[in-house]
């Protein structure tokens, strides 16, 4: 006779990989260096300027 499973244990271990799993997509397709978002901001910063000072007096 096999040993009695815990169903609660196993639907918690299923519940914690499929997070892991979801976590780790996200921290490839979302996860930046430090480096990679000052240089984002950096640029972003660059285009208003100069698209501010591309504007037409009215």
């Amino acid at each position: 006779m096999t040993t009695p499973l815990n169903l609660n244990k196993i639907h918690k271990e299923r519940g914690r990989t499929s997070r892991k799993a979801r976590a780790n997509e996200n921290a490839v397709a979302f996860g930046q260096s430090k480096a990679q978002k000052e240089a984002l901001k950096a640029r972003a910063e660059q285009i208003a300027r100069n698209l501010e000072g591309h504007k037409r007096e009215t």
